[in-house]
């Protein structure tokens, strides 16, 4: 079972640290979560969907901001 730690544990095999997730056999992780030391681990958020993104056109546009003569602020 997947538990996420609420404290500190160590042990002859690991060394946990608040927040850290272990796999535990079943009746450890009761006890564990029973003592308060460790919750259930949240199963991990799916990747979000990738979506298709459209080629950019005309990012620029060609009528210009009417800054200048050549539109760069010249006059």
């Amino acid at each position: 079972m997947l538990l996420k730690m609420t404290a500190g544990l160590s042990g002859p095999d690991f060394s946990l640290s608040p927040g850290d997730e272990h796999e535990f056999d079943t009746d450890e992780a009761e006890r564990l979560k029973a003592a308060g030391f460790a919750v259930d681990a949240e199963p991990a958020a799916p990747a979000p969907a990738k979506t298709k993104k459209g080629k950019a056109t005309d990012v620029v546009s060609s009528e210009g901001d009417g800054s200048g003569v050549d539109g760069a602020g010249q006059s």
